[in-house]
């Protein structure tokens, strides 16, 4: 019974996705929470996965993507864009992760906690295949999303981020072409917007 109890308080910890909201809209113009971000991201993982170039362990990849932003419970989310010229608070928000995974594995208090922790580091470090897959799509759905949002939503740096997500997924051609179409959608719709992409692309080069 007691463990059920450690399993409750996780699950709890788990609406609190539903509340944090991303640097993400929607295409009816509402924000987006974590919790619908990892939602599709677990969609889109189960769709594409039978056209991965190797095979991949779908289990780990499944729970790997559920448990990645779990930690943002605790330590909220901060946009790649925010951390991405400033050291210090990419250190922080390394800091404050890593206390959170810590924090839930105490909760759980058992090997399952383990597990949850060892796969949230394998996540980050992109120590499988199935981690790398997992950072990818993370990347190729936030771009989805942006794509489908009004372009008055797009940040300048956005706008230059669409031609940079090929570093997540040149590993695998499969994602590569994936990344291909996602790039091609946000580019029309920049472009549909009067904004010069031959540009951006030699910037974000």
């Amino acid at each position: 019974m007691e463990q059920l109890k450690r399993v409750l308080e996780i699950v709890k910890l788990g609406e609190k996705l539903k509340m944090e909201m991303r640097h993400s809209w929607l295409s009816n113009g509402r924000r987006e929470s974590v919790a619908e971000h990892t939602w599709r991201l677990s969609l889109l993982a189960m769709a594409i996965e039978p056209y991965l170039t190797e095979k991949v362990n779908s289990e780990k990849l499944l729970k790997m993507i559920i448990i990645h932003d779990l930690v943002e419970a605790y330590a909220t989310d901060i946009p790649a864009f925010d951390t991405l010229q400033n050291p210090e608070l990419k250190a922080e928000k390394q800091k404050n992760e890593v206390a959170a995974i810590e924090k839930i594995r105490q909760t759980l208090g058992d090997e399952n906690g383990q597990v949850f922790y060892d796969l949230w580091f394998e996540f980050e470090h992109k120590e499988s295949y199935e981690a790398k897959v997992a950072n990818a799509l993370d990347k190729l759905e936030a771009q989805i999303q942006h794509n489908e949002a009004s372009i008055d939503t797009w940040l300048p740096i956005e706008q230059e981020m669409i031609y940079q997500i090929g570093k997540h997924t040149d590993f695998d051609p499969v994602l590569t072409k994936f990344k291909n179409l996602i790039e091609a959608e946000g580019e029309e719709k920049l472009q549909q917007a009067g904004i010069n992409t031959e540009k951006l692309n030699q910037v974000a080069q």
